[in-house]
């Protein structure tokens, strides 16, 4: 049988610090979502080549209250595993990142299957983030973190720290044993155990989640350490080679499959514009091997991420291609519809009212960290277009509704009906680049009352040029062609985690929850 290649990224679009799994002959991959709801996306496959959004764990609010969760907050680096038939999931909500300190509870799910139910949530610890579940075969059960350290004059990323886990208690326990302070590379976060052939294996990223991102790995007899680091280390990196299609890697995560090979699945970004990754990081895999003196390496010799991977000895198993349109026919959005820090509830987003509509009653405005009505799916494709239609009749200037693309509170384009004095309904963009709010990037046109509206977007790499129309067939510019690079991780001085949105909001500033209804939304992609 002929092995299928592999083409990275496995997981396009905003897929970021992968957890991989395997569950029989089943594999599974747990990624970040943030300040996205439901929180932690899972993806399946049966051959490593070929993957379907299967669901996300936290479906309620009780097992993730995000309201108020500043921007690239919430689940960071969730870690999924799989022992004795219970799936485990360990996440960080995390509700402060800037300044001195970080607050961030650690938190741990199981379910039976992995479409759920999922548990409610057992706290953990605080005492840094990237928290991970090790499976020893002895049958004990440990928890590595980063510890994060505040003070002035020390490394505030002060290594990684093991604690024992009780399954029977639901509580840490017993003492916290630093093992690993990290390489010179710095920034030493992303832990993950595992054993084989009598080593412990600790696997950390370093280096910083941007363009110097790595994955090193370090080794023990002994779960407590001493922890030997590798004489080739890092064991994957793009640093330094600017030429290569997958840049930032890092973050790794290994699975040993049902035929005896080993796979590290990791971070990347694609930049669309010089540095700026507007598809934010994304999922790759890579193929290892482990060395004659017990080491784990990438199987292809070098410690560059590859675009194309041999995969497993495992038979080709496609999934169907998701629908590129939705007409809302169903009782329930669709799995790949994600909200922001709240889960959608009947008292602003309902599939029933209208049947074969999407109604949206406005909340807060683009820059909530609360309430905001906003639907979206993730831009997964450098060359890419998005329409839908609505009906939306405002009443005045603090009623508006339309098709977003959104990165974050402070940076997003948006074309949106709204109601002006003199010339009524009308329709305009709206841009905001580092929270600087724009509303005059071209003029408003008059819409008819009572008339629906299609708009639309078509986005090639750095730029998205808006469309309108207000018949069956033709589609008219609006506005010019608008340079979105600013729609990426890595515009502010400050880094963030995302990527960007595409999707429907509706906005009232006014409080009476005004509803616009939207007929459908289609997103296509013209490249990868």
């Amino acid at each position: 049988m002929s092995r299928s290649l592999i083409q990275n990224p496995i997981l396009r679009g905003f897929h970021p610090d992968p957890s991989i799994c395997r569950a029989g002959e089943d594999y599974y991959i747990a990624t970040s979502t943030f300040e996205w709801f439901p929180g932690v996306r899972i993806h399946h496959s049966r051959d490593l080549v070929h993957w379907r959004l299967l669901t996300h764990a936290l479906t309620r609010k009780s097992q993730l209250d995000m309201e108020g969760d500043l921007d690239s907050g919430g689940v960071w680096a969730p870690c999924l595993s799989y022992d004795n038939g219970i799936f485990y999931l360990i996440y960080t909500d995390v509700k402060s990142r800037q300044g001195a300190f970080k607050d961030t509870p650690n938190y741990l799910v199981t379910a039976r299957n992995i479409e759920g139910p999922w548990s409610e949530p057992v706290y953990l610890n605080s005492s840094g983030f990237d928290p991970s579940l090790f499976h020893d075969p002895d049958g004990r059960k440990w928890l590595v973190n980063m510890r994060w350290d505040h003070r002035t004059d020390k490394n505030s990323f002060a290594g990684i720290v093991l604690q024992e886990y009780s399954a029977e208690q639901e509580r840490l326990t017993g003492p916290v044993f630093p093992i690993y302070k990290g390489t010179a590379l710095g920034l030493t976060e992303g832990p993950h155990l595992y054993r084989k052939d009598g080593w412990y294996y600790l696997i950390t990223a370093e280096g910083g989640t941007q363009y110097n991102h790595a994955v090193t790995v370090a080794r023990s007899r002994n779960i407590e350490g001493p922890y030997e680091t590798a004489s080739h280390n890092p064991l994957l990196t793009s640093a330094g080679n600017s030429e290569l299609e997958l840049q930032k890697a890092g973050h790794g995560c290994l699975v040993h499959t049902h035929t005896d090979e080993w796979y590290m699945v990791h971070l990347c970004g694609r930049p669309v514009k010089e540095k700026y990754c507007n598809l934010g990081r994304e999922t790759a895999i890579q193929r290892c091997e482990f060395t004659e003196d017990a080491w784990l390496a990438l199987a292809d010799g070098t410690n560059r991420p590859s675009v194309t991977v041999e995969g497993p000895d495992i038979p080709a198993h496609p999934f169907p291609a998701a629908a590129e349109r939705d007409d809302f026919d169903a009782p329930e959005l669709d799995v790949r519809w994600s909200t922001l820090r709240v889960p959608a509830d009947e008292s602003w987003l309902s599939l029933k009212e209208r049947q074969g509509f999407l109604r949206l009653r406005g909340r807060e405005s683009m820059s909530s960290l609360h309430r905001q009505s906003l639907v979206a799916l993730r831009q997964q494709a450098f060359c890419c277009s998005a329409e839908t239609e609505l009906e939306f009749e405002p009443e005045h200037f603090q009623q508006m509704a339309g098709l977003i693309v959104y990165y974050d509170t402070k940076d997003y384009v948006y074309l949106r009906i709204t109601h002006d004095e003199v010339l009524g309904k009308c329709l305009g963009i709206v841009r905001s680049v580092d929270g600087v709010y724009d509303d005059s990037i071209c003029a408003q046109i008059p819409l008819l009352p009572g008339a629906s509206c299609r708009l639309k977007v078509l986005i090639e790499r750095e730029s998205a040029q808006f469309y309108y129309s207000v018949d069956s067939t033709l589609w008219e510019k609006i506005g010019p062609s608008l340079d979105i690079y600013h729609l990426s991780d890595d515009f502010p001085a400050y880094i963030r985690f995302t990527g960007t949105f595409i999707g429907m909001c509706v906005q009232d500033l006014s409080g009476t929850f005004h509803a616009a209804d939207f007929d459908y939304f289609e997103y296509k992609e013209h490249s990868r």
